[in-house]
């Protein structure tokens, strides 16, 4: 293992999920709302009591996630001892738009799987996914020239699904049809899927050969067909500080509901579309032709892997390195086209309803966020006349005091991993004050995108896959 592989394990195995981010503000919250509770059995304490309480089925399981972390996370030891994988091949596939705005980016990353995946990984396959006559091609070929492990793959412009696949669904699904044809869809072989504005460092090659090595040892009804990382977001890697701070949430999903679900086996809240790793034989019975309205095509292979092989999925502790967006404005966009993919998910009825329960009650939540804010609700009191923001239960306090402590702890946790992979390693000492006073401007944001998703769905326009500028 080179030194700095063995520098960043070493800042990184030592962290785990924080507990008195959480503890100090639910006692806080319940002590406050216990003191001073009145019954409320008015209108406005009803919908309170509906609305505050929701998220707490989420909430419950983050919580769960986080704790099967701090019970297994891995020692420096682990990280050091580390072998290759010479027994695997490793195909990343990236699939990108190829505009010259996104070029930055996705040669940032390529260029990060070039130089840390081959210590870890003797066979590796880069394979850049592009559309026939996208505007950055030539910019794309000089790239892939760089390395001999680099290929680009271009999708021609008359190819088509069987089921009218479009987009990026429809990119990886001819993706997958040519590793079939070459004869890759085998079990030695792993697919790591990545956004092209999303890079990797020497600990995420690592952690994906411990991962692929456990497997090798496991019986044939043991092993695991598919793993999900940590997407985190580096500090030097964004435009905006604002947004980055409000993506200090990403990290925080990962190592809580994406930890609990996906690392028992059945990703029911779904997965991203970075650093997520799949055997090739198995993806290549799933497929990515999920019809034309597929927009987020990772939470429907997801759940499709939840009817299929349950119980097979993974969570390993390694982390990818990616970049929020440039600007608010793409932020919305970005949250609309997931609030708008994942409600036609859950209306999806392909998919028995016991594996999008889950997800369906989390995209309310989302959905109805704009009601949650505590804006809107003093607003509403104002109107009313009535003043007391209380529940119509005294109990139902200590489910809002779960609800807001976790808010609190995400962004906080987040923002500790975000600051922690990082080049100087750590936050800054104005950034966890600034990600908790902005927290009621990012739900904000959050909540718009979710609405205008929702908006959009119910109108039924035709879907649209809005790929935003990618920061170098």
């Amino acid at each position: 293992m080179s030194r700095q592989t063995a520098k960043l394990a070493r800042r990184l195995a030592n962290w785990k999920p924080g507990i008195l981010p959480f503890a100090i503000p639910f006692v806080v919250i319940t002590g406050v709302g216990l003191w001073t509770y009145s019954p409320n059995r008015t209108p406005l304490g009803w919908l309170l009591t509906v609305v505050w309480s929701l998220p707490v089925l989420g909430v419950l399981v983050g919580l769960q996630g986080a704790l099967m972390i701090r019970r297994r996370q891995k020692r420096v030891h682990e990280m050091v001892e580390a072998a290759p994988a010479d027994k695997n091949l490793l195909i990343v596939l990236v699939p990108t738009i190829g505009r010259h705005d996104t070029y930055p980016a996705l040669e940032r990353s390529v260029s990060s799987f070039a130089e840390h995946l081959p210590e870890f990984f003797p066979h590796l396959r880069i394979d850049v996914l592009t559309e026939e006559g996208c505007e950055a091609a030539d910019r794309i070929d000089a790239l892939a020239a760089t390395s001999d492990a680099i290929r680009v793959v271009t999708v021609p412009r008359a190819y088509a699904t069987p089921n009218g696949t479009r987009f990026k669904a429809r990119a990886n699904h001819y993706s997958h049809e040519l590793r079939i044809a070459e004869g890759e869809a085998r079990h030695e072989v792993w697919v790591l899927h990545m956004d092209d504005d999303t890079g990797v460092g020497p600990d995420t090659a690592a952690a994906l050969a411990q991962f692929v090595n456990r497997q090798n040892r496991k019986s044939p009804d043991e092993e695991k067909h598919m793993a999900q990382g940590i997407l985190t977001y580096p500090r030097e890697h964004g435009v905006s500080r604002f947004t980055w701070l409000a993506d200090a949430v990403r990290p925080a999903d990962d190592i809580a509901r994406f930890r609990a679900l996906t690392g028992l086996g059945t990703p029911a809240a779904g997965v991203h579309g970075e650093l997520l790793l799949m055997r090739a034989d198995i993806e290549a019975e799933i497929g990515w032709d999920f019809g034309p309205k597929a927009i987020v095509e990772d939470a429907q292979l997801a759940l499709t892997f939840c009817r299929r092989y349950p119980g097979r999925s993974d969570w390993f502790n390694g982390r990818c390195y990616g970049a929020s967006p440039a600007t608010a404005r793409d932020f919305v966009k970005q949250r609309e086209r997931w609030a708008w993919g994942l409600i036609g998910l859950c209306f999806d009825r392909s998919i028995p309803l016991r594996y999008r329960w889950f997800l369906s009650a989390c995209v309310v939540t989302w959905v109805l966020g704009p009601l949650q804010h505590i804006a809107v609700i003093l607003a509403l009191a104002w109107a009313t006349g009535d003043t007391n923001t209380s529940p119509v239960a005294q109990t139902v306090i200590v489910l809002w005091a779960l609800n807001f402590a976790y808010v609190l702890w995400m962004y906080w946790e987040g923002l500790r991993l975000n600051g922690l992979v990082s080049a100087n390693g750590r936050r800054l000492w104005w950034e966890p004050i600034a990600v908790i006073v902005l927290i009621p401007v990012f739900s904000v944001l959050e909540g718009l995108g979710g609405l205008r998703g929702f908006l959009k769905f119910i109108r039924g326009e035709d879907n649209k896959f809005v790929v935003i500028a990618k920061p170098a």
